[in-house]
């Protein structure tokens, strides 16, 4: 696997990332093309494209924090799924960084959240919140109750939660 910042949302990479983006993530998930174009400018953030054999195969979307990535989005394109490329992705991040939190749909919310939270379980993540509220991305969006996910154990969440909104959400 190949990891490549993308730098610009007039990057072609970009424009496959958005519309796949858009497309498997509901509204009150993701935000609107001009929170995201924004998303390069930002120090923080580093949007990630991932090749295999040269071919786009999905992206990352990473916020380096104090003490840990947060993992904002992560997605394999439809095509590819289903042939172990996450578990690879999250191995080789595993390689570069202790802390990585995400946030993910309780297991209750849907079938695919189960499995998708097993996923994440058996590539070494626990659930470490699991009263986590992501906040909205814009008005008319809602807030959304999510479970916090790392892989590691850290003995109190809020200042992980207070640092995820106060650098990624506002």
């Amino acid at each position: 696997m190949e990891y490549l910042h993308v730098t610009s949302f007039d990057d072609f990479r970009a424009q496959e990332i958005y519309k796949s983006y858009t497309e498997t993530f509901p509204p009150d998930e993701r935000r609107n093309e001009n929170q995201f174009r924004q998303l390069f400018s930002k120090q923080k953030v580093k949007v990630l494209t991932v090749l295999h054999e040269l071919e786009n195969i999905g992206y990352l979307i990473c916020w380096q924090m104090t003490d840990f990535i947060f993992l904002e989005h992560f997605e394999i394109f439809s095509e590819f799924r289903s042939k172990k490329y996450g578990q690879t992705i999250i191995s080789d991040l595993f390689k570069d960084y202790t802390h990585i939190v995400l946030e993910t749909e309780p297991a209750a919310f849907s079938p695919e959240a189960k499995r998708r939270i097993s996923f994440y379980e058996k590539t070494g993540f626990g659930v470490i919140d699991e009263h986590y509220v992501q906040p909205c991305y814009e008005d008319g969006k809602n807030s959304l109750d999510l479970w916090l996910m790392a892989n590691w154990k850290p003995e109190k969440t809020d200042w992980i939660k207070e640092e995820i909104y106060d650098v990624a959400y506002c």
